[in-house]
């Protein structure tokens, strides 16, 4: 399962980027293979200064070895050895009217001394974080992740919607981080669903990507804005990066065991504010989109 899982995310990526590149016309990837001291390595892709997009990274992992202590104490188990692979991208478009998107597919396995497997899982999503509401985008956004999700089981849309708008949220600040998506985890077999049964919904997921997003930055990335709505964008990067040095347990768990830092931080955006106490003025579109991040919205 890890070989062929590892498999399909190297050509996920490849079809990914190559797409990227097609819509930007200016910027291509910057490729870095990269090996893990402890064991393993990755292929980073970045993009940046592009037409369409100002930074985002496309990147795969494969990494393995001794499962570190404070990892160890985290599931509670002892003396483990692990491999962890997936596909992470985040995408930060230049144009503010155009929204950042992020996505991940993972997999796990964990091993007694003698090697053998003791637990293994899938988990992935995708998540859309706008800087301005447009509601066509969203409602195409989760019709794509909704159309997905049902060809496995109907129950699937509803609950992982739920756990990411559950998970996406910056409680510090009382908002979500964006429009949601889909956010799974732990995704183990039972006596219902097998780990081949997951591999299909998981790469189906992956899949699902370009769909999802190409139309929305497509129809957006060429519109005109002012430099209030740049401003805007980058004072709302702001809570899209507390979000990740914060919250996030993919950035916590690739700290944790030792990842290459400039693959784990490539999500963090070029330009971006902090300003002391900023409100929106109240009825502008800018507020408009607060208002929504407040509560979670049914899209589909």
């Amino acid at each position: 399962m890890k070989d062929k899982f590892y498999q399909y995310i190297q050509t996920l990526q490849d079809s990914i980027t190559s797409k990227l590149e097609a819509i930007d016309g200016k910027a291509k990837f910057q490729e870095d293979i990269w090996k893990r001291p402890e064991g393993g390595g990755g292929r980073t892709r970045v993009i940046e200064n592009g037409n369409v997009f100002e930074k985002g990274g496309v990147n795969i992992s494969g990494v393995h070895g001794k499962l570190p202590d404070s990892m160890q104490k985290y599931f509670g188990v002892e003396d483990a050895d692990f491999f962890a692979c997936g596909l992470s991208l985040v995408l930060h478009p230049k144009n503010p009217m155009a929204p950042t998107v992020h996505a991940n597919w993972r997999y796990f396995e964990m091993y007694d001394k003698a090697g053998n497997i003791v637990d293994q899982w899938f988990g992935g999503g995708q998540d859309l974080t706008p800087y301005y509401l447009f509601e066509d985008d969203a409602k195409h956004f989760h019709q794509t992740c909704k159309t997905a999700c049902d060809k496995h089981n109907p129950e699937f849309y509803p609950k992982y919607k739920a756990r990411c708008d559950e998970y996406f949220y910056n409680a510090h600040r009382n908002e979500g981080r964006g429009l949601g998506g889909l956010f799974f985890d732990y995704c183990k077999a039972t006596d219902d669903i097998s780990m081949q049964n997951w591999y299909n919904f998981v790469t189906e997921v992956g899949n699902s990507f370009l769909e999802a997003y190409v139309p929305i930055v497509e129809k957006r990335k060429d519109l005109t804005y002012t430099d209030a709505q740049r401003n805007w964008q980058e004072i709302r990067r702001g809570r899209y990066v507390e979000f990740n040095l914060v919250h996030d347990k993919g950035t916590l768990f690739g700290l944790k065991t030792n990842g290459r830092i400039e693959s784990i931080l490539m999500s963090l955006p070029p330009h971006v504010q902090w300003v002391y106490d900023h409100h929106p003025e109240a009825g502008s579109e800018e507020a408009k989109l607060l208002e929504v991040l407040k509560n979670p919205v049914s899209w589909v």
